[in-house]
């Protein structure tokens, strides 16, 4: 029998989102005792919420037009679905502080502590544990991040993509821009704000999948991922 991990943050009104993008706003549009026409009734319950979100909103999906403008017209539409539907594996950074850099012998060195190795077309999650540590406190913007050796390192395998725990997937002020370029520049790309990784250490390889929206012209779309062990 299937075990499948969800690998997504709930979604919620004033959730936290990296400090550029739109506050999450969630708020009853309609009411059951509305469409009823019941107006002196005791009870509000929801038929339907009005969300407002940016495209990068909790557990989310880069499109590779938000790496640069060079890169314009790559939207999270016309990217291929294989992307999104692939092998996946499951690396362990739960030793790195806030805000410390992972590097490519460290990549290296956790595929031969796991006894796995990064195939072309794989998804790669990075597990920090910050989700845990810091979620919902000062620290949370404080995450680790990928060099931009690594992210080379990582392109130059041919991955489809690589998912991080944290609001980005490089250090702020430090790499986070060039790693989403270079995200661009080899035609890869990234999920940020995933739960659970720590559910899949030591068990080899898994399905992933992560579909997005299709957002006429998006630049990056939540997703609901999920890791799948046969």
């Amino acid at each position: 029998m299937s075990e499948i991990i969800d690998l997504s943050q709930e979604i919620y009104d004033g959730m936290p989102v990296y400090k550029s993008l739109p506050p999450v706003r969630m708020q009853v549009y309609a009411t059951h005792e509305e469409w009823e026409g019941l107006k002196d009734a005791d009870t509000h319950s929801p038929s339907v919420y009005k969300l407002e979100m940016g495209e990068h909103t909790g557990t989310h999906v880069d499109a590779l037009n938000h790496m640069g403008r060079a890169y314009k017209g790559m939207s999270i539409d016309t990217m291929p679905l294989s992307m999104f539907y692939t092998e996946g594996i499951c690396l362990d950074f739960s030793d790195k502080g806030f805000q410390e850099l992972i590097y490519p012998e460290e990549l290296e060195a956790a595929c031969r502590h796991s006894n796995m190795e990064i195939r072309e077309g794989d998804t790669v999650l990075l597990y920090t544990d910050h989700y845990r540590k810091a979620y919902g406190t000062e620290d949370w913007p404080k995450g680790p991040g990928l060099s931009t050796n690594a992210a080379y390192w990582l392109g130059h395998k041919g991955i489809a993509a690589f998912g991080v725990e944290t609001m980005s997937p490089g250090v702020p002020k430090v790499s986070n821009k060039e790693v989403h370029q270079i995200c661009g520049e080899l035609g890869f790309t990234h999920y940020e704000n995933m739960v659970n990784l720590h559910q899949l250490l030591g068990r080899g390889r898994f399905r992933f999948i992560a579909l997005p929206l299709k957002i006429r012209g998006g630049t990056g779309s939540p997703v609901r991922a999920v890791a799948i062990f046969e």
